[in-house]
């Protein structure tokens, strides 16, 4: 493998073309060696790799327009569309939820997760639909994510997934941890993995496709789209864990947080909120046709 794909691959955030400028800012050493981004690695080779400083990044309010589905003085449940990130990230700068979050709160955000991350309690994927909750203030922030730690949150998707799941319900309790090889993946691996826990339920069988609900017990990243694919049926769309051929007109893998439910962190009162399906998820099911079997769930 060349050395700047060798670097991407094992550096968590980096990519081929951020490993070439380091190779050539002569941030990489190799004993005996002079490192070049076309150079093929060998077995043995000792590799030096000296990461700069992150450059803070400044994170601006921006009028975008949000789905809120409910607001107080201590958070607000954001139903977030498909195809927007969260928070900032080197390639994602701006025209991010928390951009958006900015300018509606004004400094009305918890800042327990820093000027990058204000308010945010948990994330969803950028091409996962749906709700999210956002913390107002850091007593809240506190509050919320215990909940979340001791499983008391309530967190429920919708997916369609490749092929016919043989039970009509059932329980994914495997680990989840960073890909061995794939180091940008995940992965249902035994050593340095998290306990995850996913519970499923059919909704709808059309044949070559399933409509689930799927209820997180914890939250691991890509937790869903690595235990469906655990299982031999992954998210449809899903271009990371999916197939090779990706459905490109879902542009993204076809998955939806629909119910959010938590314990009002100073009132005590039990809230939960749902999200309709979205066009692209509705229209998506049309085209699979009149389902082969419907639950009642």
């Amino acid at each position: 493998m060349r050395l700047d794909a060798f670097i991407a691959q094992e550096l968590d955030g980096i990519t081929r073309s951020n490993a070439q400028k380091l190779i050539d800012s002569g941030l990489v050493q190799i004993p005996g060696k002079k490192a070049a981004k076309s150079l093929k690695v060998q077995p043995g080779w000792q590799i030096v790799v000296q990461l700069p400083e992150p450059e803070e990044m400044e994170t601006i309010p921006q009028e975008i327009a949000l789905d809120i589905v409910y607001e107080d003085a201590d958070l607000l449940v954001v139903n977030k569309p498909k195809g927007m990130v969260v928070h900032p990230a080197p390639g994602n700068p701006d025209g991010t939820l928390v951009n958006a979050l900015l300018w509606h709160c004004g400094d009305s955000l918890s800042g327990i997760n820093g000027v990058i991350r204000p308010g945010i309690v948990h994330r969803i994927d950028k091409d996962t639909s749906g709700l999210l909750i956002v913390a107002k203030n850091d007593a809240a922030h506190h509050a919320l994510a215990e909940q979340i730690q001791v499983h008391s949150f309530t967190r429920e998707y919708e997916a369609v997934v490749y092929g016919n799941l043989r039970e009509d319900s059932g329980t994914i309790n495997a680990p989840i941890g960073r890909h061995p090889v794939e180091r940008k993946k995940m992965a249902v691996i035994e050593k340095a993995s998290r306990h995850a826990v996913t519970h499923f339920r059919v909704l709808a069988r059309y044949g070559d496709f399933t409509h689930v609900r799927l209820r997180l017990e914890t939250g691991r990243t890509h937790q869903i789209r690595v235990h469906m694919a655990y299982i031999g049926h992954p998210v449809a769309g899903d271009p990371v864990y999916g197939p090779k051929k990706v459905i490109t007109s879902l542009q993204g893998q076809c998955l939806h947080a629909r119910t959010i439910g938590f314990v009002h962190p100073r009132t005590g009162e039990y809230l939960e909120f749902t999200s309709p399906l979205p066009d692209y998820f509705e229209r998506f099911l049309r085209s699979l046709g009149k389902p082969r079997e419907k639950y009642d769930v």
